[in-house]
């Protein structure tokens, strides 16, 4: 090798160590940085209170909480599962799983000094615990001003009264799942929805649901995110090139027919290419796919601020980004 190029690759190395160090410093600060931002963490036991009251305090509850009361339901509805069997049962329950609420200040409060600090306008929402008899596709609900958290929704994976529910449902069942359940809650404010009913605009608009966890759970791993198991995070990371190279070749992305979202967007056991593959395979794998794209986007124009990134449309971000899956 001439001593000129063996130089030069010298100083090339060096340059880029010099750089992934100062990289890491700024990364480090800014964390340090974020966790002294002060914010309002105090929660408000609504499942207690309701469990509790009684017939008089009920309605004093209606008063104070009246988006947890419909009005298309009657009083005598209310007062009749008030202390049901399930929420006795449900009670016990929580009360065995969380002696106290440690895991969820845990969870709650670094969420939200990200969240200020990239998103300084926002508010610090008034956080309400309830019941809300183990509706899990509404475990969270995040607003302006309020976070909704059902607690029967948060128990464990193998607590037995998730018995029955299928396991790729059931496995964010559990605390550890909370900060990304309510980062997407919190995404779903500020990512606008997407234009147009193509495959690609899916793909984008949860990629970039997945960059708003990226962004606000930096300590937290890629499994919790978009709720895979090591194995399936595995088998996405090695066969992201035959899963791209499937979509081109069957000219996917363009596409409007519903099915494909239902085949490869929407939350399942596995995806569905109708190959040999399919029961390996995990369910979204296009809003992973998604995810890449819109990472590749970023890390190409770090310039861009993250609203910029947010509001850029689907086909622009995708052609703009040039991804390449891995091989």
């Amino acid at each position: 090798m001439p001593r000129q190029f063996s130089s030069f690759l010298s100083f090339l190395i060096l340059g880029m160590t010099f750089l992934a160090i100062f990289a890491c410093s700024s990364t480090d600060n800014r964390e340090k940085e974020i966790a002294q931002l002060p914010v309002n963490v105090e929660f408000d036991r609504f499942d207690r209170k309701f469990f509790n009251a009684t017939k008089e305090e009920f309605f004093g509850l209606k008063n104070d909480y009246p988006y947890l009361f419909p009005a298309q339901y009657p009083d005598s509805i209310w007062l009749k599962r008030q202390r049901d069997s399930l929420q006795v049962l449900l009670q016990g329950e929580i009360a065995k799983v969380f002696p106290n609420l440690d895991p969820f200040e845990e969870q709650i409060r670094p969420l939200f000094q990200h969240i200020k600090y990239y998103f300084p306008r926002a508010n610090d929402p008034k956080i309400v615990l309830l019941t809300n008899n183990v509706d899990y596709q509404n475990k969270t609900v995040y607003t302006d001003s309020l976070v909704l958290i059902s607690l029967d929704t948060f128990l464990g994976a193998k607590n037995p009264l998730y018995e029955g529910i299928p396991q790729y449902i059931v496995r964010d069942m559990d605390i550890a799942y909370l900060g990304a359940h309510l980062a997407d809650e919190f995404a779903l404010t500020v990512v606008p929805e997407p234009q147009d009913r193509t495959l690609l605009a899916q793909m984008v608009h949860y990629g970039k649901r997945y960059y708003i966890k990226d962004i606000l759970l930096p300590q937290i791993s890629d499994e919790i995110k978009i709720s895979y198991t090591q194995d399936e995070l595995n088998w996405v990371k090695e066969n992201e090139q035959y899963i791209w190279q499937y979509f081109i070749e069957n000219e996917l992305l363009y596409s409007t027919q519903s099915s494909y979202v239902q085949r490869f967007i929407n939350p399942a056991p596995f995806s569905k290419f109708y190959l040999e593959i399919d029961n390996e395979s995990p369910g979204k794998v296009g809003q992973w796919l998604g995810w890449q794209i819109v990472r590749a986007y970023a890390q190409k124009y770090p310039e861009k601020s993250i609203r910029e990134i947010l509001a850029t449309p689907a086909k622009q971000l995708f052609t703009a980004a040039n991804y390449k899956p891995r091989r």
